[in-house]
């Protein structure tokens, strides 16, 4: 049993290490990419770039902070709904 334990922790150990050595490659190809592009092209495309962006970021932003003041709004529904049962069988 120590030694699955063991191989669980050495295999997640060297996934976790070959995520951070690889996803840096990754990350600096795509950002040079998009930094070449919107150099050599004109103001139009930048501004296509731009709002590209926001359109890509303001709906689920927007839908989490929804879902955010939802769940804050409805935090003590489920307390008061289990403490209630309890309450009126007079334990």
């Amino acid at each position: 049993m120590k030694i699955n334990r063991a191989l669980r922790v050495a295999s997640a150990a060297m996934l976790g290490l070959a995520t951070l050595t690889l996803s840096s490659p990754a990350f600096s190809q795509n950002c040079a990419l998009c930094y070449t592009q919107a150099a050599s092209s004109g103001s139009r495309m930048i501004e296509a770039l731009r709002s590209g962006i926001l359109v890509l970021i303001l709906p689920p932003t927007l839908m989490w902070l929804v879902i955010a003041a939802i769940a804050y709004s409805k935090r003590n529904q489920f307390k008061q709904a289990d403490s209630a049962p309890e309450s009126a069988s007079g334990w």
